[in-house]
């Protein structure tokens, strides 16, 4: 069988009863995994937005740091705030040395796997970061690609 997907929907919405008739007609040993919807197009602009104009302004180090640097840079103290409160990722991270052992290497979270609620979390994280750094945020249509 090939890999089947389904939104699930409020009933009387078919997707259910189409869910229910997959899984009973599953071969014995296939897998079934329900999980929270993944984040939005909407969501992801908003926070690349964001990281954008903190990147205009913060300093780390003394320095402006790159877009890029400052995402990573954020996201993975969000990921530590959420170990903190008890709520870690559900893709959370973790460090490790580098193949010659000179460097430190951050692996496992990428924004790309956030689900709805913790993109969501992740922007709310973002505004009290820029309230905390006297970031002015711009108008998120203009990083539209």
């Amino acid at each position: 069988m090939n890999k089947l997907i389904f939104c699930l929907q409020p009933l009387p919405h078919p997707s259910r009863s189409r869910a229910k008739a997959a899984i009973d007609a599953a071969a014995d040993g296939d897998k079934v995994a329900i999980s929270p919807p993944g984040k939005t197009r909407d969501q992801e602009e908003r926070y690349h937005a964001m990281i954008g104009d903190i990147a205009k302004v913060a300093l780390f180090m003394g320095k402006k740091q790159h877009k890029d640097d400052w995402k990573r840079l954020l996201v993975d103290a969000f990921a530590k705030a959420m170990r903190d409160a008890g709520t870690p990722l559900h893709h959370d991270g973790r460090v490790m040395p580098s193949l010659d052992f000179e460097r430190v290497v951050q692996l496992g979270i990428q924004t790309k796997d956030f689900y709805i609620a913790e993109a969501s979390q992740f922007i709310e994280y973002l505004y009290s970061f820029g309230a905390e750094n006297d970031v002015k945020w711009s108008d998120p249509q203009e990083y539209k690609a």
